[in-house]
């Protein structure tokens, strides 16, 4: 059965709860029965052996832990002998707690995660329970007949549609596969040889895992595709206890450790600090606020600085992506341990959020200071469920090749896409195997091309300089401007201005005509803001210690190339326009104490932008009287 069909056909319980349930809920049911009948097919050769077993070693003192897995052939086991056919139609919630209660505790964990018990209670109250474990029970799921990667896609398909009867979000819980199976490629297609390698063990870890799409696609791509003998190890975090669940079903019938799976906060609680990766995948929510981990979030930056996560500095709290590009980089493996090579797929905003001196353009300028970014791939809109913005994975490395030092690749393959025979949710395209692989092509190359360019890290660096402009004003008094500058504190010569007669354009001549020769700070500044009045053609005005002062309202920012000198870029940019303007060498940054704030965005589109000449006039007017005819043939049908 085609895994969209079992889908179909698992979600027709719906039909059954409809009434007694909210839609909102039908997900919450179907999901754990759906792992339940998985897990019991998949022990069902050996149940019999099994429960032989436990009876002979049950009042022992021997660990069943280690005996029971190696008999199930699995890394779980259940002792009982009950079955989702058998357990009878009374006492039907008794036998099923019982059945969920004699699993080995690591798959045990699944169900209190989905807080199973709670929803066999409501079963029972509304006398379902009997129905639906039957439905679940003529389901054919081992994996003879379902492969882990058709299972995969079916608990997908179901989350999708249980996300969009709880109007929530799907893509909070998982990445279409096309999108994940490209990244997984990206990542490991250059270690193709060293995961050949007999013997070889390589650990593979995601931060955000959902049902653990990147975890098994990475697993499928060595195992299956290349047939490579390289051992994958999964770790993960999730924060979602449900797709957690899922995730260590999965990775149980698998048999893999799934004590390296973890449920938490991944940015408030690393569950696996001080691990580090051979490989990072990851795909976090686009644009998600962190407020709710705000305060852990700003100690650890505060108190660990580059020790800790999130060093470089912190983005804005409307959007948490960097913070998990941060967190995946402070698992990267040293190099002289081999090196990590790392996959995350982000929102557009992380490329340029951010000007100068912010956090995001402070974590950007980190990873591309160390040559860590490898390359950037837009993709194409409307690929994933619940979202069509523009999307990109990053790549990246500390153990670059040497043809990549000191440079970044951007691929724009925002074209290369196929239609969806049918949306699902946003997505109305896919990207084919074909697809996949072209762009692996163009990745692997690493050459300038139209769909490709080569950047030095340098190239998306820039200082913002200040360029200050001198204040011009005129100076004269009139009453309202004299009860103004005696309402002012310290402003003691007011009787000295108000003898004041006629219009200064500088304020030498105007302090002169008053008998003033000199002003402290404050009172400087109240005679400007009290009787200047700004004029362009007048003499600038000079602070208390003879310099220009500066106009905080003509005051604007240059953005100067890193590869370009500041001075003849000025003089170059800015100066012929603008000849009385100066930079303000007071402004520097805070690492390299140089003139200007160090900058670094990745303005994607710029780089690939190709200009489209306007249609001809007369094209745009024809088009333009059509409509209006077509506006006035409507008119006269109303009208008649």
């Amino acid at each position: 059965m085609h895994q969209q069909n079992l889908a179909d056909f698992i979600w027709s319980v719906a039909d059954v709860l409809r009434g007694d349930f909210k839609q909102s809920e039908y997900g919450r049911i179907i999901l754990p029965f759906t792992v339940l009948r998985r897990l019991e097919c998949v022990l069902e050769p050996t149940r019999e052996k099994v429960a032989a077993q436990y009876q002979l070693f049950k009042d022992s003192s021997v660990d069943l832990d280690l005996i029971l897995p190696g008999i199930a052939g699995a890394r779980f086991y259940n002792v009982t002998t009950f079955s989702l056919a058998t357990i009878g139609s009374t006492s039907t919630r008794a036998n099923l707690e019982e059945y969920v209660a004699k699993f080995s505790a690591n798959a045990r964990q699944v169900f209190e995660h989905f807080g199973f018990d709670n929803w066999l209670a409501r079963l029972e109250n509304a006398n379902l329970l009997y129905l639906v474990a039957q439905k679940f029970a003529a389901i054919d799921l081992h994996p003879n007949v379902i492969s882990n990667h058709e299972m995969g896609l079916v608990f997908e398909h179901l989350i999708r549609k249980f996300a969009e009867s709880a109007n929530d979000t799907a893509g909070e819980f998982f990445t279409p596969r096309d999108v994940v199976r490209l990244a997984t490629t990206l990542v490991f297609a250059p270690d193709h040889q060293a995961l050949n390698q007999e013997g070889a063990i390589r650990t593979v870890y995601d931060c955000a895992a959902g049902t653990g799409g990147f975890l098994s696609s990475a697993i499928e791509l060595v195992k299956d595709e290349w047939q490579a003998p390289a051992t994958i190890v999964p770790y993960a975090q999730e924060l979602n206890p449900e797709t957690y669940a899922i995730s260590v079903a999965d990775k149980l019938i698998q048999q893999y450790n799934t004590q390296n799976i973890k449920l938490g906060n991944t940015l408030s609680n690393d569950q696996l600090t001080g691990e580090t990766f051979d490989y990072c995948l990851a795909n976090p929510p686009f644009g998600v606020k962190w407020e709710k981990v705000q305060k852990q979030v700003q100690e650890e930056h505060k108190q660990q600085g580059y020790a800790g996560r999130f060093g470089p500095g912190l983005p804005r709290v409307g959007d948490g992506s960097l913070l998990f590009l941060m967190h995946l980089l402070s698992k990267r493996k040293p190099v002289e341990l081999g090196g990590s090579r790392m996959g995350i797929v982000l929102s557009g905003s992380p490329l340029f959020n951010g000007g100068a001196g912010s956090g995001e353009s402070e974590i950007r300028r980190w990873i591309l200071e160390n040559d860590w970014l490898e390359a950037i791939v837009a993709l194409p809109n409307d690929l994933f469920y619940n979202t069509g913005i523009g999307t990109y994975v990053w790549v990246l490395s500390n153990h670059k090749d040497a043809l990549r030092k000191g440079t970044v690749q951007l691929i724009d393959a925002s074209a290369m896409h196929a239609p969806m025979r049918k949306s699902l949710g946003s997505k109305r395209k896919y990207l084919s195997d074909e697809q996949i692989a072209e762009i692996a092509k163009l990745h692997e190359a690493c050459e300038e091309g139209p769909n490709s360019k080569i950047f030095a890290t340098t190239d998306f660096g820039y200082r913002r300089i200040t360029v200050e402009r001198p204040l011009r004003l005129r100076f004269s008094v009139t009453p309202d401007k004299l009860t103004a500058y005696q309402n002012t504190k310290g402003a003691d010569q007011a009787e000295a201005f108000a003898a004041v007669q006629g219009e200064f354009d500088n304020l030498p001549a105007f302090l002169k005509s008053a008998g003033i020769k000199k002003l402290g700070k404050g009172a400087l500044k109240a005679v400007l803001s009290c009787f200047g009045e700004r004029d362009a053609n007048a003499q600038p005005v000079l602070d208390d210690k003879g310099s220009l002062q500066a106009d905080s309202d003509l005051r604007e920012f240059e953005n100067v190339p890193l590869s370009q000198n500041i001075d003849d870029y000025f003089a170059r940019e800015v100066l012929p326009h603008v000849p009385d303007a100066w930079i303000d060498t007071g402004k520097t940054d805070a690492k390299d104490g140089q003139v200007g704030i160090v900058g670094y965005e990745i303005n994607f589109n710029r780089y690939f932008y190709v200009y489209q000449p306007p249609r001809p006039l007369d094209e745009i007017d024809a088009d333009l009287k059509a409509v209006e005819a077509e506006i006035a043939a409507l008119l006269g049908e109303v009208t008649a």
